[in-house]
């Protein structure tokens, strides 16, 4: 049984151990990171309730970094050590704060003239690929994952992860008493050849987000419009449809009444952009369980990611200055367009 048997919100998503290397240096080595953390930090800036995550690490993930999420108030019933070990290190480099790469960490390293940590000798970025439709992964997250007592809780949200992950767990929430239900979609799915399967994960989700670059990697050759493209995926049974569009904000659709949105993005001082379009998901889904409404739930979700980029890891936006976020939301509130 988990130890916070009321949860309110359930994270899903990736624990990772983070190498991150800023402009003029290192961010992180060898730091917690992974969509989860940074999701929950997303929803923390706005609710301070009970909040599980789920996620599957292995034999080698630190125990104290467990530990230090649970004084962070996360319980951490719902993570499940594997037996075995998994491929948990996650690299990115920002040569300028508008570039992300992910591979080839020696030449980064010596580029900024920073001796390679140990923990990352060995580490090649994994190929992008099709998940399969069929077969689970290691880190696919079963139902039996997590204690049953999870699922009396009332907001789940699902970080990027794997096709049959994301395809099963959110009718598994269902069946308890989770309600709202969010996915954030993976570039390893977004693609032509899951046009005919993606109705069936899309159906009866609270909120489908899904990256700029991978709506349309998913509609070339269909579409080239981005509202068009939300209204499709809306009509798939989704209430409302968020496309992430990195410094430009995003775009927010809701089916009812096909209502639009432009909500620009906070004009934050970046330092580090890892974890921003986590924490969007996760202020999203803490706006949206307080007002039930698409457009405040973005502004919240905004300024989760604005907090975040401020400063590295994902802890740094816990520590804001009190009153800081609802002052950001009522500034970026008159910056909304609607379309």
């Amino acid at each position: 049984m988990s130890t916070t048997p009321f949860l309110r919100f359930l994270i899903a998503g990736r624990l990772t151990r983070d190498y991150v290397l800023l402009p003029k240096g290192p961010g992180t080595l060898d730091g917690p990171g992974g969509g989860a953390l940074y999701a929950a930090a997303g929803v923390r800036v706005w609710a301070q309730d009970a909040l599980g995550l789920i996620a599957r690490v292995g034999r080698e993930y630190p125990q104290a970094w467990l530990d230090a999420m649970g004084v962070r108030g996360y319980d951490t019933s719902g993570v499940l050590r594997l037996s075995q070990s998994v491929e948990d290190r996650y690299f990115v480099a920002y040569p300028d704060l508008e570039t992300r790469q992910t591979t080839d960490p020696l030449a980064h390293f010596a580029r900024l003239g920073v001796s390679v940590p140990p923990g990352l000798l060995g580490y090649e970025s994994s190929a992008a690929s099709a998940d399969s439709r069929t077969q689970p992964q290691v880190l696919t997250i079963r139902s039996s994952d997590f204690p049953g007592d999870y699922l009396d809780a009332s907001a789940a949200h699902l970080c990027p992860m794997d096709w049959m992950t994301h395809l099963l767990l959110p009718a598994a929430l269902r069946q308890g008493h989770v309600q709202t239900v969010m996915v954030d979609a993976s570039s390893s799915y977004m693609l032509p050849i899951f046009w005919d399967d993606l109705p069936k994960m899309v159906k009866g989700l609270t909120a489908f987000f899904v990256g700029e670059d991978d709506i349309c990697n998913l509609f070339q050759g269909r579409s080239n419009d981005l509202w068009e493209m939300a209204e499709a995926l809306a009509a798939y049974g989704c209430e409302i449809v968020v496309i992430k569009r990195g410094a430009q904000g995003q775009y927010v659709y809701q089916a009812a009444g096909k209502r639009r949105w432009v909500v620009p993005a906070y004009p934050a001082r970046v330092m580090d952009l890892t974890g921003a379009g986590d924490a969007f998901c996760g202020g999203f889904l803490a706006g949206y369980q307080q007002y039930y409404q698409p457009l405040e739930a973005a502004l919240c979700g905004n300024i989760s990611a604005s907090l975040v980029i401020e400063g590295s890891g994902p802890y740094y936006a816990l520590d804001a200055m009190p009153g800081l976020a609802q002052a950001r939301l009522e500034a970026l509130r008159g910056m909304v367009r609607k379309v």
